[in-house]
């Protein structure tokens, strides 16, 4: 019978050996899952103050530059050229009568509202066509036709300077903050 009643001691020894006593340290779990809602707390009030500093500090407004675009002259009126950004923006470039001034040219982004096709001058017209849809501008770009006369889209005008024969075009900088 001494064998019988020793057994039960030890079933409670080997259990109470494998809790842990209350000086230890956490298990890694609960280490590790500590850790991660810390970094999740971290990076969500780090979202939360960008997004409230771009609200209360709005970015700067892009400086606007003149870029030389080409001499008046050697535009008769119904010309139209087209003009590359240094971003790589696509401007169409018209000259609508000739009494050498700025006044005289009008520059409009060369991209359709609509879904982004490419728009030309057609002088015969008098007016900017979008192949794609049938969309048509007057000589202010204003949509006279198609699916942009029917969303009210226009196309983006650029301001344009003369100084000594040569014309410039107006561009905003682009910044990356």
């Amino acid at each position: 019978m001494s064998l019988v009643e020793n057994e039960p001691e030890n079933n409670q020894n080997s259990k109470s050996s494998q809790k842990p006593s209350e000086g230890t340290t956490p298990p890694r779990r609960s280490f590790l899952s500590h850790i991660l809602m810390g970094l999740g707390l971290a990076g969500g009030y780090g979202t939360f103050a960008a997004m409230a500093g771009r609200y209360l500090y709005p970015a700067r407004a892009a400086k606007a530059s003149w870029k030389f675009v080409a001499v008046m002259n050697d535009f008769t009126k119904g010309d139209s050229l087209l003009y590359r950004t240094p971003s790589g923006q696509t401007i169409t470039i018209t000259r609508m009568d000739e009494n050498n001034n700025a006044k005289d040219f009008i520059a409009l982004s060369s991209v359709c509202p609509h879904l982004g096709c490419q728009v030309h001058w057609e002088s015969n017209n008098n007016r900017f066509f979008c192949p794609c849809h049938n969309g048509a501008f007057n000589a202010q770009g204003e949509a006279t036709g198609g699916p942009p006369k029917d969303a009210n889209q226009s196309l983006p005008k650029f301001n344009l300077k003369i100084e000594k024969e040569l014309l410039f075009i107006e561009l905003q900088e682009s910044t990356l903050v």
